[in-house]
């Protein structure tokens, strides 16, 4: 696989700014879904990208506490962090299912987890383990697909009034897909913004139309000019979807773009 040449040339992707921009750009594993866990950190490593967001997907953040503990001890190794972690699924109406991924999140030193399609009804409980467990709750919006959560404007509806740690991870291109304007919805959420991740699209009508970041419509500077206006905390984490058998060539243009845009601002 080219991607996996790419990894084992040992050339590096200088990573200009980041230690001095307002924005903090991390890595969603789910780009490399198709890779184990240690070439994944190969890959972050050429990437210079030490801030992970993991999810249970391949071996990169196992469920099973044992397996877990051997992943974090891994990612110790290699210089990398964990900022989030997901995408969580809360699927069921039960405490104890609930609390067994706020515990997996817990061991993984998490302080967001990246909820996946909970049904409003297990929100009321969610809460109580997010104040109970001081983690921030970031459900993602899936998208016109998505019957409950399309819009993070959805996701603001149903947590306002909620706990502080109750809020949205801001996914960019099913936010526009959904017929919101995204740079408005950076700040409408403000302080319940609580990740965010970043892809670009050619048509904002077609979920098969991603390309690298830069190469298509999505007004990455205003994103970014949105974000810093708000003071957002949290990491813009990069989720490419397409090419999940060779994405370095899209990811590492993604970084080089965004990055050349933080340096320029």
């Amino acid at each position: 696989m080219a991607a996996a040449a790419m990894a084992g040339s040992g050339k590096l992707l200088a990573a200009p700014g980041d230690v001095a921009s307002p924005i903090r750009l991390g890595l969603a594993s789910y780009t490399f879904r198709n890779f184990n866990r240690a070439q994944l950190i190969g890959f972050a490593k050429q990437l210079r990208v030490l801030s992970l967001n993991p999810k249970d997907v391949k071996d990169h953040l196992p469920a099973d506490a044992e397996k877990e503990k051997a992943a974090l001890a891994d990612y110790r190794a290699a210089g990398l962090t964990l900022h989030a972690g997901g995408v969580v699924y809360f699927d069921k109406i039960d405490d104890a299912d609930i609390r067994d991924k706020f515990e997996y999140c817990r061991r993984a030193g998490l302080g967001v987890i990246v909820a996946g399609d909970p049904a409003p009804g297990t929100l009321p409980r969610i809460e109580r383990f997010a104040k109970e467990y001081d983690m921030r709750i970031a459900i993602h919006n899936h998208g016109p697909e998505d019957k409950l959560w399309a819009s993070p404007r959805d996701v603001l509806k149903a947590v306002k009034g909620m706990d502080p740690r109750m809020g949205c991870c801001l996914d960019v291109g099913h936010t526009v897909r959904a017929g919101t304007d995204v740079v408005q919805a950076i700040h409408e959420a403000g302080p319940r913004l609580f990740n965010v991740h970043m892809k670009d699209l050619r048509d904002f009508h077609d979920k098969e139309s991603q390309v690298a970041v830069g190469e298509g419509s999505m007004p990455a500077k205003k994103i970014f000019e949105a974000l810093i206006s708000i003071k957002y905390p949290g990491f813009v984490d990069l989720e490419y979807e397409v090419h999940p058998d060779d994405p370095m060539p899209g990811v590492i243009g993604s970084f080089a773009y965004m990055r050349g845009l933080l340096a320029g601002m």
